[in-house]
């Protein structure tokens, strides 16, 4: 399977796994570039066979209810990233010798020759932020760019539309990185690595390895954090090409060739002449918004790919002034009786309300859901001395519930054993209560929020809704 031309397509019988987001596009495209294709599904239900009626108008062959089996004659695999990599297909695969792509690796190839280059970010957390906030840099510097991938905009569109860029702002889940292994970036950051997704990838170290995939071949820089060790230790690892350098972000003061903060100042010492000596001045801490630490750490992270890439300084000061987070990220909800309400529904797992909570000095925090196999006594340990009084509500609560009689048995905890459409005016009612003047009602779950929500969109509306019945 050559540079994905026309030709190369032409009659090759490929197999798309699952339907869904990336699934649907794949099949489209594949179709239309002459390969006979099959769509192999797990699901058989409404949805699917919606899907399916439309893609069989096209010409496409679709099978669901059965997602193990190898269909005859398959020459390639094109599969969505959720699909793990011990599925029956994909054993049947390599034993008969059958390449497995995911929709970033068919993306990869089917770029034309003046493709625009890639930066890309990964991280357990903060990737959505980090690649926004790269995104609006690039066009505050004047650029066609987009921000695309794990974000919810195919890649396939971004690189086969008619819409031209200069560069692309691409976001990698550690499972598209597992299924994309001649994805060569420009630059790339590995932002952060906590355990996620290990029922998934089957141990920290494969799960680390394939976020260190995004290294893999970079050409300017690879972006790593300071603070977190292992994302150095990815760089070191990595196979890149000649003069490609690393560069560190810290919340602290940086050394040469990182960027960091002075005086509440984003300064890069990394992209300037002479960086033993001289640092650039890039934008205040007041230009990120919000202005909690791991914000900051995303903004630097997305300076340091602008810069890699050329950007002025200027341009990561605008950008950032220009950027608005996406709801559910520390979003500031009220102000009540001077208590600060702010929505974090998107911390979904243990590292990302970490965090959150050490944004606030004294904290009456929201949390509890579907734990997916997390352990809560670094998080408590660490977030003890912040905590005024703790609600907890959802399937898993009881674990947190148990850290904190471990590790912060003098906080107050209050626990919600209700599950119906009024559990979090309930929750919001009790944190209010447990909440002084100064303190910071924070929804910060550190779980997954299916136990009661659709998702943490719903999660988060719940609250801001409590809030404002509250402060009615």
């Amino acid at each position: 399977m050559g540079s994905g031309k026309v030709t190369d397509w032409q009659g090759k019988h490929v197999t798309v796994a699952g339907l869904g987001v990336s699934g649907v596009p794949a099949a489209k495209v594949l179709h239309g570039l002459g390969a006979k294709v099959t769509v192999v599904n797990d699901g058989d239900d409404a949805r699917a066979r919606e899907q399916a009626e439309d893609l069989r108008g096209l010409g496409v062959t679709v099978r669901l209810g059965d997602g193990a089996t190898l269909p005859e004659g398959t020459e390639l695999i094109v599969t969505a990233p959720g699909w793990k990599p011990d599925k029956p297909l994909f054993t049947a695969a390599a034993a008969a010798g059958v390449p497995v792509w995911g929709d970033v690796e068919l993306a990869w190839r089917l770029r034309g020759p003046d493709a625009a280059p890639w930066l890309c970010v990964t991280g357990t957390n903060g990737k959505t932020t980090t690649t926004q906030m790269l995104a609006s840099i690039l066009k505050a510097a004047g650029l066609r760019t987009a921000a695309v991938g794990n974000i919810g905009v195919s890649l396939l569109d971004a690189v086969l539309g008619e819409e031209r860029h200069d560069v692309l702002a691409v976001e990698l889940s550690s499972y598209q990185l597992h299924w994309a292994p001649s994805l060569r970036a420009h630059s790339a950051a590995v932002l952060n690595l906590a355990p996620d997704h290990l029922d998934w990838h089957g141990s920290m170290e494969a799960y680390a390895k394939d976020k260190g995939r995004v290294y893999e071949g970079n050409r300017v820089a690879c972006v790593y954090n300071l603070a977190d060790p292992a994302t150095e230790d990815l760089v070191r690892e990595a196979d890149v090409e000649e003069g490609c350098r690393a560069v560190g972000f810290t919340l602290g003061a940086p050394g040469p060739s990182q960027l960091g903060v002075v005086d509440g100042i984003l300064v890069d010492r990394a992209f300037v002449e002479n960086r033993q000596r001289n640092a650039q001045e890039l934008a205040e801490v007041s230009d990120v918004n919000p202005p909690a630490p791991h914000n900051i750490a995303n903004a630097l992270a997305a300076a340091a790919l602008a810069r890699a890439f050329g950007v002025p300084a200027t341009a990561v000061r605008d950008g950032l002034r220009a950027f608005t987070p996406d709801a559910h990220r520390i979003a500031h909800v009220a102000d009540l009786d001077g208590v600060a309400y702010v929505d974090d529904s998107k911390a979904t797992n243990t590292h990302a309300a970490e965090a959150s909570l050490a944004a606030y000095e004294s904290i009456v925090w929201i949390a509890g859901g579907l734990a997916k196999g997390a352990t809560f006594d670094e998080l408590v340990t660490k977030s003890a001395k912040r905590l005024r009084g703790v609600v907890l509500l959802g399937a898993d609560r009881a674990l947190i519930g148990e850290a904190l009689a471990r590790h912060a048995p003098e906080v107050p905890v209050v626990d919600l054993d209700r599950t119906d459409t009024g559990a979090m005016l309930a929750a919001v009612q009790e944190a209010h209560r447990l909440a002084a003047e100064g303190d910071t009602v924070l929804l910060a779950p550190a779980c997954a929020s299916m136990d009661m929500f659709v998702n943490y969109n719903q999660r988060g509306d719940a609250f801001a809704q409590a809030v404002r019945e509250l402060g009615a």
